[in-house]
């Protein structure tokens, strides 16, 4: 689990570095032929990783619930972070790998409901919830770069 661990952690900076530099206006523009912007991208990543590594395995998610509500799936942009609620985001989204492997490590995820994705695999362990969301990122890091050459 090392290495899952480790491809969650890489995949966070290099989203984090596609940040750098960026207006607020700029992370929340949906280019034409988007369905979404960057900031949202953002929170959907970090909210879907606590639903399906915590929520599913019956424990409180780590993000607040208003997060979740508009940014988990199936959901489209409606809020508009300030800088200082964008930084919340951000300080989360980076330190909650860190968290869940020290949760992972201490075994409280004892139990797990099992979820079919919408990409048709069935999740039904932590362990599988992990290494999926790693996929899940990756997909949402490319989209969150098509994004940036049109901001």
């Amino acid at each position: 689990m090392k290495t899952e661990f480790d491809i969650l952690r890489k995949s966070r900076a290099l989203f984090l570095k596609e940040l750098e530099g960026l207006t607020l206006a700029q992370l929340h523009t949906i280019p034409t032929g988007f369905k979404n912007h960057i900031a949202w991208n953002v929170a959907h990543v970090l909210v879907t990783q606590q639903l399906l590594h915590y929520q599913l395995s019956e424990l409180n998610c780590l993000c607040p619930d208003d997060l979740i509500e508009t940014h988990r799936k199936g959901t489209s942009p409606t809020v508009t972070f300030s800088e200082e609620e964008f930084e919340e985001v951000k300080e989360l989204f980076a330190g909650l790998p860190d968290t869940l492997q020290e949760d992972y490590e201490a075994g409280i995820f004892e139990n797990y409901t099992e979820y079919p994705t919408s990409t048709g695999f069935v999740i039904h362990s932590i362990e599988e919830a992990i290494s999926f969301n790693n996929f899940h990122e990756g997909i949402h890091y490319g989209i969150v770069r098509a994004i940036k050459k049109f901001v």
